[in-house]
């Protein structure tokens, strides 16, 4: 019996602790917002318009590059391209198809116009081509005739192209100041 009751008081305990733990909240917002945006746009010059001429070079059988550069003021604008010779390009396509149709001589005397490679036949004892001559009578003909020899190829350092650049930017600088003064 003690246990019954025990049962009825923990039963009315739990059901009288949660009705009395609902809350509500009732709430009201009323807001109001008035917005208002005007807007003006003044132009005053249309945009510059130099344009760097377009020097493509969509295939790889070219020797050749393109470059091109323009520069646009309020009043003024100059654009200008041009393409830049490969030789060394030349030089090794020149020699492959002398090479291709056999003639093998020729294309190491044309390759040989680089010095470069004319010192690296000499490095590995092979005599170049001398006016159809070729082997030690080669190497012989070369020795009586030094002039003939390509000159050697001076390397650009990194102070000469350092010296190049702040020359280029000097003058562009200069060029830019003159151009935003008219």
């Amino acid at each position: 019996m003690v246990k019954k009751l025990w049962m009825v008081a923990l039963f009315l305990m739990v059901s009288t602790t949660s009705s009395l733990a609902q809350t509500v909240v009732n709430t009201t917002t009323d807001s109001k917002s008035d917005v208002k945006t005007e807007g003006r746009t003044i132009v005053i010059s249309p945009p510059p318009s130099a344009i760097s001429p377009s020097i493509g070079s969509s295939s790889s059988d070219l020797c050749t590059t393109g470059v091109s550069g323009a520069v646009q003021t309020q009043i003024l604008g100059v654009s200008t391209g041009e393409m830049v010779r490969d030789e060394n390009c030349e030089r090794l396509k020149i020699s492959k198809t002398l090479y291709d149709m056999g003639m093998k001589v020729a294309a190491v005397s044309v390759l040989c116009q680089d010095r470069r490679v004319y010192d690296a036949m000499e490095m590995a004892g092979t005599p170049w081509p001398f006016l159809g001559k070729i082997g030690e009578q080669a190497a012989d003909e070369w020795k009586v005739n030094p002039n003939k020899i390509p000159s050697p190829v001076v390397l650009e350092t990194k102070s000469d192209v350092q010296k190049r650049n702040a020359t280029i930017g000097a003058t562009v600088g200069g060029l830019a100041l003159l151009l935003l003064l008219l």
